[in-house]
């Protein structure tokens, strides 16, 4: 099941309250009826609703049987996939996904080899051969994490960017030459 078909399916607040009784094990239909609170021609309804779109079942004896696997099935098919980070060698892009979430550095590392592949890939962010002011640095990389002072201060220790008056430039790190 799609998960916008499921949402859909959901959006009826009587059948999310059906699948909510289902969910915390009622099975029999008047044990549905009691825990949804909905009177027993709604709870059928619903129920009937919810077998046809296959999201619930009835077992032998009449009890009903939520298909909780389509709840995984749609959650994986809506989930993101993985962020395209730009890297080419696995292993610096298996360390930028520990630490990056949509594309914003979650905590620094305390291991200095990947600290330094972390700003590597921040770097990239930075044209070779433009000055830029402190201002804009600290934009640019306040996009990344919210302590952009650290951010610019490591940067700098580890030769990626240059300072002289208040004035920054790339000065470390690959350059993509065949990029646009």
């Amino acid at each position: 099941m799609q998960a916008s078909a499921l949402v859909g399916l959901l959006a009826e607040p009587e059948r999310l309250r059906v699948v909510a009784a289902l969910a915390l094990g009622a099975a029999e239909f008047d044990e549905i009826v009691r825990v949804s609170g909905l009177p027993a021609p709604r709870v059928a309804k619903a129920i009937r609703r919810l077998e046809s779109a296959g999201l619930v079942s009835t077992v032998e004896g009449g009890a009903h049987r939520l298909r909780a696997e389509l709840f995984k099935q749609a959650a994986r098919e809506a989930a993101p996939g993985p962020e395209d980070l730009g890297v080419v060698d696995p292993a610096d892009e298996a360390v930028l996904r520990a630490f990056f979430r949509g594309g914003r550095l979650t905590h620094f590392p305390t291991a200095q080899g990947k600290l330094a592949i972390v700003l590597r890939h921040i770097v990239t962010s930075f044209e070779p051969g433009v000055r830029y002011p402190e201002r804009e640095v600290n934009a640019i990389l306040a996009a990344f994490h919210p302590d952009h002072a650290a951010l610019r201060r490591y940067l700098v220790d580890e030769g990626l960017l240059t300072r002289d008056a208040g004035v920054y430039w790339r000065s470390g790190g690959w350059v993509d030459v065949l990029g646009e």
